[in-house]
């Protein structure tokens, strides 16, 4: 549905007015968050009153006292699309990242992080005012990862946020769903794929949460048709994106709006189609599932770096698999490993068929 205050995005083929040869492989856009895992048990979710599974925004007080009441945890820089840019980066691709942070201990920490994961992350810091923004992560023995995200600066995303330069240097253009909250924000969302279509390049956008859907189902809609190239998203967000109960209906759907579609099916693995071809791979086992945070994001890394290198869509799909299974294996949603290593195998498969 269009509103009065609606732009489109510039529409520009992507391999007929390439600008010049991209720099990276993939520019994330997002929020700027330190993640903090700590593993409990069912009664502390209850104590707190917090739903298994969800993901809830909180204000600054709520995040000071439950942080005080968590366990002992890891804190690592997180953020849904700065976690899909280190998974490219791990798998031997080139990503940076824009996102905002404060001049404070833990946008030092985010800044610190991203950069020796290999992510180019050049966004200055603010001074005074916000602080960085955290996500408190409770991870329960199921896997099961219940979220709750004070959002801090990473919210305030501006169109003076976004370098046009460093935008146009990304073969893809990849936005996070979870940045689509705040009218300025929006703003600079648009602006930031208008730059990325005038260059000719790619735009992919994660749905992020049914959450995310639910609020802005219309506007994303619009964003979708006017926008984006690349859409990915659960079986959950894209049944409640096109509100119907089929998945397969629903990437039908989906498919008629934009490039390329990457669904995820959970144990099933996915399924990424394209105007002229359909994929469906299965997901390797996991042994030994830990915590499930970042496992769409990695997946979306994998997808994204086989994109940026012209590889078959089921190669794509199995890059996605390998990053997300290793990242569902451990505490923390970035790999612990390099990528890269295991990824030549897939590789040289392909190769060869």
């Amino acid at each position: 549905m269009l509103t009065e205050d609606h732009v489109p995005c510039a529409t520009v083929a992507f391999v007929k007015n390439r600008a010049s040869e991209p720099t990276f492989d993939v520019v994330g856009v997002g929020h700027a968050i330190v993640d903090v895992v700590a593993r409990v048990d069912d009664a502390f979710l209850a104590e707190w009153k917090l739903d298994k599974g969800s993901m809830a925004l909180i204000d600054t007080d709520r995040a000071q006292r439950l942080y005080a009441a968590m366990p002992p945890a890891i804190e690592i820089s997180g953020g849904s699309a700065a976690n899909t840019t280190v998974g490219v980066a791990s798998l031997g691709g080139s990503a940076a990242f824009i996102g905002r942070v404060s001049d404070d201990e833990l946008g030092r920490v985010f800044a610190h992080d991203i950069r020796a994961a290999g992510v180019e992350f050049a966004s200055a810091p603010a001074e005074g005012g916000t602080p960085t923004g955290r996500s408190l992560i409770l991870v329960t023995p199921d896997a099961e990862r219940t979220m709750n995200t004070y959002l801090g600066i990473g919210a305030e995303f501006r169109t003076s946020d976004v370098d046009p330069e460093l935008i146009q240097q990304g073969r893809i253009v990849y936005v996070e769903g979870y940045l689509w909250d705040d009218v300025e924000a929006k703003a600079a969302i648009r602006h930031s794929m208008e730059c990325a279509h005038q260059a000719g390049r790619l735009v992919a956008l994660s749905l992020s949460d049914p959450f995310c859907v639910d609020r802005w189902r219309d506007e994303f809609v619009s964003l979708i048709d006017d926008c984006v190239d690349v859409l990915f998203g659960n079986a959950d967000e894209l049944r409640s994106m096109y509100q119907v109960d089929d998945i397969d209906k629903a990437i039908a759907i989906a498919k008629s709006h934009c490039q390329i579609v990457a669904a995820t099916r959970g144990p099933a693995g996915s399924t990424v189609v394209s105007a002229t071809e359909s994929v469906t791979v299965p997901a390797p086992p996991v042994p030994h599932v830990v915590d499930t945070t970042g496992a769409g994001d990695l997946y979306a890394a994998g997808v994204l770096a086989g994109l940026a290198r012209n590889l078959p869509l089921d190669v794509c799909a199995q890059l996605g698999h390998l990053a997300a299974g290793e990242v569902i294996s451990h505490l923390g949603a970035r790999p612990e490993v390099e990528l890269g290593n295991d990824a030549k195998s897939i590789l040289a498969a392909s190769a060869r068929a």
